[in-house]
């Protein structure tokens, strides 16, 4: 964001999907139980002993059912249904749960059968920690969005638009939201580990629970942090190059999590959490703020000339003024014109000075003397300002025709005798005389 980071953590997890944070990984192998596991079984001999048959064959593909092959088989448990056939239909309905809900593929179709060995002891399952494992999956496997799509375009830009009053750092602060929350999720065991710096396994997926750096969502004062921990490489390992038994090929993060207790970091809580100004400074030196590119922030009505009005504006433009009145020595003057080229006069010292500029009739290229100056376009806004005296000192003496033919250079408008002639010129020229001390840039 602009003004620092924020992201999902395991707190977040907690409160919005009531899951249990304390607790073993949730790892193992993926399909290779007999070999990679003690007490384990072929896949589908133990599919067969969980649930009592095996699907079509149609409903198969490699290692995972059609979702609604369990769907339709064990939507309705029946009336006499012993204990035993209660057990399978709660494994059914628990693994349909965890492929199609908390862990799911981009389709959510189809029911993988790495959850055979938990589904094996339905008693140790409250013994997992499910919400660093959810949080790890959504890390990794979250389905990209489409950068072009329009939603993800106005989310992020409501996000860069946000300044550091406007973020809510603790969005569960409020007693509402905690008259809703289960009581055992905000439980020591489980709420101790909110700000734990560890890691968060899901089989293969990795993630890491950088929390110090994002301090104020827990009350704190945002610091400096630490570098952020590279695991980039980690990203790679989905768990398609093969089965293994992931505590094992991934024993030093697994030991992360082990002493995940020890990694808990003290928060002082303040009244107004956010940024420190340390931070600011360093974040608006380093970071990427923005999540828009460069072009959302540009002008979204850009003025676009057709070709037909850069013909008319070319075949329109005013004339030059050839008879302009000067000047007494001393005198200041602006035309207020547009002009390419002008000349200096030297002051009454003899020296040039910006006192006295007014520009040249000369539309000829005459070379330019010694103590002479070229002043560029009107436009040029790295020029200094000058005090060119007031609108009655420039035109108190201008006849009515000169005026007449400065309005039609300056303005493109044409202004015919009859006009000049009546009322019009009077009146402008009674509003200039009331122009005193004005300055103009040229």
């Amino acid at each position: 964001m602009p003004f620092g980071e924020c992201s999902i953590t395991l707190q977040d997890v907690a409160y919005q999907l009531g899951l249990p944070i304390d607790g073993k990984p949730v790892s193992g192998c993926l399909t290779e139980f007999e070999n990679l596991m003690e007490q384990g079984r072929p896949a589908w001999v133990w599919f067969r002993e969980l649930f009592g048959e095996l699907p079509p064959q149609n409903k198969v593909k490699q290692m995972t059912v059609c979702y609604t092959w369990f769907h339709e088989r064990f939507r309705v448990l029946p009336a006499d249904a012993t204990n035993e056939t209660v057990r399978i239909y709660a494994r059914a309905y628990i693994m349909m749960l965890l492929s199609s809900q908390r862990f799911a593929d981009k389709n959510a179709n189809r029911v993988h059968l790495r959850w055979l060995p938990y589904l094996a002891s339905l008693d140790d399952l409250g013994r997992y920690s499910w919400g660093s494992a959810a949080l790890a999956w959504w890390a990794t496997f979250m389905p990209r969005n489409d950068p072009g799509d329009q939603r993800l375009v106005s989310a992020r830009l409501s996000l860069d638009r946000l300044r550091v009053h406007d973020f809510v750092w603790e969005p569960y602060s409020s007693a509402e939201v905690g008259a809703v929350i289960h009581s055992e999720i905000l439980a020591d065991e489980h709420r101790r580990l909110w700000t734990t710096v560890t890691s968060l396994i899901y089989f293969a997926a990795i993630e890491w629970h950088q929390v110090d750096r994002v301090l104020p969502q827990f009350g704190g004062l945002q610091h400096l942090p630490e570098p952020a921990l590279n695991i980039d490489w980690l990203h790679a390992k989905d768990g398609r190059g093969g089965d293994r038994w992931f505590p094992t090929y991934y024993r030093e993060w697994h030991q992360h999590w082990e002493n995940r207790l020890h990694s808990v970091i003290w928060v002082d809580r303040v009244l107004d959490p956010g940024p420190s100004s340390d931070y600011l400074e360093w974040w608006c030196r380093v970071a990427h703020r923005f999540l828009s590119p460069d072009v959302a922030f540009h002008d979204p009505k850009p003025i676009v000339l057709t070709e037909e009005a850069r013909h008319r504006g070319s075949s329109q433009a005013p004339p030059r003024v050839h008879d302009i009145p000067r000047a007494d020595h001393g005198d200041v003057a602006d035309f207020r014109v547009p002009r390419r080229r002008g000349s200096r006069q030297a002051g009454q010292d003899g020296r040039g000075g910006a006192r006295g500029r007014v520009p040249s009739v000369d539309d000829q290229g005459t070379q330019h003397g010694v103590g002479e100056d070229v002043v560029g376009s009107a436009s040029a806004m790295d020029q200094p300002t000058y005090d060119v005296g007031s609108s009655s000192q420039l035109f108190g003496n201008v006849a009515p025709d000169a005026f007449a033919g400065y309005t039609t250079a300056a303005v493109g408008m044409d202004i015919d005798d009859p006009v000049t002639e009546s009322e019009f010129y009077r009146d402008i020229a009674d509003m200039l005389m009331d122009d005193d001390g004005t300055h103009y840039r040229p």
